[in-house]
């Protein structure tokens, strides 16, 4: 008996020249235009490529080293596609803004968007807190954590704080950044 073989198709080809921030993975290079403090671009390699995820929402966050710091992308897909970027490297603590940890419990208590900090002599305006989870390195298990995200009256910043059990607030400074503005080389 004889079977007639049809050969196989080859798996389509990525298109290498129309990557965007959303296909990003581990060994990809990221360049993000214009965004140091210097107006100079943030250029670096993935090492990192971390899922999170608060209640049916999910996103990612890659990060890599430059300039002797770690610096990160959290890019949230979906219809349309919103990336944050936190360049600075600094890690905020509650004293730093005068609060304590009952202070956030309150804020979160509260729920109201008309709440705010007073932080670097700017407004930042309380947008939510909830319970969120993090898949690291592609992890089946995650770890838990609350979240706080402030958002810059009338700019692009959000100030977000992250609380694990057993360990400090930990607090960071991100900017909205344009996925237009990133351009991603593939890895090997």
């Amino acid at each position: 008996m004889f079977f007639d073989r049809k050969p196989a198709r080859p798996a389509p080809q990525e298109d290498l020249a129309n990557l965007k921030v959303k296909d990003a993975r581990v060994k990809d290079t990221l360049s993000v235009e214009g965004a140091a403090e210097d107006f100079s671009d943030i250029d670096f390699t993935v090492d990192r490529r971390d899922v999170y995820e608060a209640g049916s929402n999910q996103w990612f966050e890659v990060s890599g080293m430059w300039r002797d710091r770690r610096v990160y992308l959290e890019v949230h897909t979906g219809d349309n596609v919103e990336v944050y970027g936190n360049f600075d490297g600094r890690r905020l603590t509650l004293d730093q803004l005068g609060l304590t940890e009952d202070d956030m419990g309150e804020i979160d208590a509260r729920q109201n968007q008309s709440d705010f900090l007073d932080f670097e002599g700017k407004f930042w305006l309380y947008r939510f807190s909830r319970e969120m989870g993090v898949f690291k390195d592609g992890h089946d298990t995650g770890q838990g954590f609350y979240g706080w995200q402030f958002q810059e009256q009338d700019g692009k910043r959000f100030m977000n704080f992250r609380k694990f059990e057993g360990e400090p607030f930990s607090g960071s400074i991100w900017t909205l950044v344009e996925p237009n503005d990133i351009t991603l080389f593939r890895g090997a």
